[in-house]
């Protein structure tokens, strides 16, 4: 019996090692089958086989003996198997996060853009600077960012002060829209050009009553006008660090 090389996780998950995978599909549909067996019969519950795109030769290897597709990556699928009748097995990520900011000056302007893939559908449709954040990235740094990409305008987080929770959104995922209370610190406008049609500096009063501008942007830009709000802040018994925690209380 060849047993494949692997790790475990601690829910009873075997995590065969990617490059211990023998590269020739019959020696490894034979291994596979051994250490399934193997693994089965120790109590483990659920086999995760990650195969690397150099050794995509293997999946229907994989597929014949019970595999099922759990995600991909750009270099790899990952497959599972129940070992164990009723075993759970987490779905993979079903959202896309995004942000958006209202950025305020001291004249009483609102930042807003019009995009240019609502040029013909939506004529002068003016909404918040915003769009995704990027994995690993905090929801601060990336509304932050994304309003500089889009404006030029360089900001400061001062609260959240709603979201948006949007099911059937790109692919079938559900989408977290996410609208953050910003602070200028500078002014002048230098748009991109590739994704912006027009970006400017509104007063407020004609953005709110707008006949370009739905209700939803409105009331968002009416919130944030208050005193609430959520800060960032800390809480010792989840927050282990700051890089890869971010809490809003």
């Amino acid at each position: 019996m060849n047993v494949i090389p692997a790790t475990t996780n601690l829910f009873g998950g075997i995590l065969p090692d990617p490059e211990a995978l023998p590269e020739d599909l019959t020696e490894f549909s034979v291994s596979l089958r051994d250490s399934a067996h193997l693994w089965k019969k120790k109590g483990f519950q659920v086999i995760w086989l990650e195969i690397p795109i150099s050794k995509s030769n293997l999946i229907p290897g994989a597929v014949k003996i019970g595999f099922k597709f759990h995600h991909c990556g750009k270099n790899y699928l990952m497959l599972t198997c129940q070992l164990q009748s009723g075993a759970f097995i987490p779905p993979f990520a079903t959202h896309y996060i995004g942000a958006g900011g209202v950025v305020i000056n001291k004249e009483m302007e609102l930042l807003v853009v019009w995009e240019k893939i609502h040029k013909l559908s939506r004529p002068y449709y003016y909404k918040l600077p915003g769009g995704a954040i990027k994995q690993g990235e905090h929801i601060i740094d990336g509304v932050i960012r994304e309003v500089f990409e889009e404006t030029g305008v360089r900001t400061e987080f001062i609260s959240l002060a709603c979201f948006r929770h949007w099911h059937g959104y790109r692919y079938g995922k559900s989408d977290l829209y996410f609208v953050c209370r910003l602070a200028p610190l500078t002014h002048e406008i230098t748009m991109d050009e590739n994704e912006i049609e027009e970006a400017l500096w509104m007063p407020i009063e004609q953005y709110l009553t707008s006949k370009q501008v739905g209700y939803f942007n409105k009331r968002i830009v009416e919130i944030a006008l208050g005193e609430g709000g959520m800060h960032r802040g800390r809480s010792e018994d989840f927050q282990k660090s700051s890089t890869s925690h971010e809490i809003y209380l």
